[in-house]
């Protein structure tokens, strides 16, 4: 089996939609995301999955400028992550589209870990 990291990228208005939930509309969509990581949890293939905050710090280049947070102006907001195994990456995409993000026109980035040594 090898590694898989699902990134999530959500919208703005998605985000705007997640705020303005009520606290039982909220309660429904994460059930939507426990459901869907616990089918993945229940095969075995899960390793890890956590939400990330809005906010954070970058660092860039050989200079180290650092610049806060949030980093929600752009189009795209890195909103999470869960990491899988899979025996391909075509089962980790078959995995990928059944994530809630998606039912808001979000995205999720299927990427292989590379494996050194």
């Amino acid at each position: 089996m090898d590694k898989f990291m699902l990134v999530f990228h959500n919208t703005p208005i998605a985000e705007d939609v997640y705020a303005q939930m009520s606290p039982e509309a909220m309660q429904a969509e994460l059930q939507k995301w426990n459901v869907w990581i616990g089918g993945i949890a229940a095969q075995g293939k899960l390793i890890g999955s956590d939400a990330l905050y809005p906010t954070g710090k970058q660092v860039k280049g050989a200079s180290h400028i650092i610049t806060d947070g949030p980093f929600t102006e752009g189009k795209e907001i890195v909103s999470g992550y869960l990491l899988m195994t899979a025996s391909s990456l075509d089962e980790a995409v078959e995995h990928a589209k059944g994530c809630p993000v998606l039912e808001f026109d979000g995205i999720v980035e299927v990427r292989p870990i590379q494996h050194f040594g």
